[in-house]
């Protein structure tokens, strides 16, 4: 198969148009028409993954976040990222993405399933339309309840049991109960604010900065920091399983998922 045909049935699940105006999800290097019939998918667009992408003779990588965020004037290998780019052109190995338009259409939900949490609904809403009769929303984060009150520090536990982490930074009170928690992949700073107005006693997030972790506290948030990559690393499972699944006839490699930082205790 082409990757046209591969673009097409992604971008089919996850439009492009879903995704925030500040992104650049879609075809970042490669041929559209190139034959494919090994796939590579990891989170990132590293060195280091698209050297396994070069072994593994991967013929397109997909990852969620965008290789180019803003634009190049030159391409050459001055530069890191001309580098990478050079060397995926070298290899004729296509580079596409998904990203915030996946975080809308899957992301969100899927890191309320991996929580279990109850009657999980959207926290920033992006998306409002009609399905038949029904109203469609899609957006950022999940709200939902526990499966049981518990305190921040059994909820912290919980976290890293379900996205597989070894750690896991809490602001707030650990021995505060909680049962209604919001989740937000990625990068949350922007989502304290939903979080506060859906009544979230918890938001479940990565990047959460010194100050950004005291306010929510004073506010009544309290904030599990799990890391951008400890709850989005949840792409590369779903993404190759879809994968293999679609097109049956494909080649899948994928990631070892591993944090791309050491904690040293």
């Amino acid at each position: 198969m082409t990757g046209t045909e591969i673009i097409e049935k992604l971008e089919e699940i996850y439009p492009a148009s879903y995704a925030a105006h500040w992104d650049n999800p879609g075809l970042q290097v490669g041929r559209r028409e190139k034959e494919i019939k090994k796939v590579f998918v990891a989170l990132d667009a590293t060195d280091e993954v698209i050297e396994a992408a070069v072994d593994k003779k991967a013929d397109m990588l997909i990852t969620h976040h965008p290789m180019l965020m803003s634009g190049m004037k030159k391409i050459n290998t001055d530069d890191f990222m001309g580098r990478k780019i050079i060397r995926l052109i070298q290899n004729d190995i296509s580079c596409f993405s998904m990203h915030t338009n996946y975080d809308v259409l899957m992301m969100a939900g899927l890191s309320a399933e991996y929580l279990e949490l109850q009657d999980p609904a959207v926290m920033e809403v992006t998306y409002r339309g009609y399905e038949g009769n029904a109203v469609r929303e899609e957006g950022f984060g999940r709200v939902g309840r526990l499966k049981k009150e518990m305190t921040l520090r059994e909820a912290g536990e919980l976290v890293k049991q379900a996205f597989s982490l070894d750690t896991v930074k809490i602001f707030g009170d650990l021995d505060k109960i909680v049962s209604l928690a919001a989740i937000s992949p990625g990068s949350g700073k922007s989502m304290i604010t939903p979080a506060l107005s859906s009544g979230a006693q918890v938001l479940i997030t990565g990047d959460i900065g010194h100050h950004e972790g005291l306010d929510a506290v004073s506010q009544g948030l309290s904030i599990i920091d799990a890391g951008h990559y400890g709850l989005e690393h949840i792409f590369i499972k779903q993404m190759a399983e879809y994968l293999k699944q679609i097109f049956p006839q494909l080649e899948v490699e994928q990631e070892f998922v591993k944090n791309p930082f050491y904690v040293l205790f």
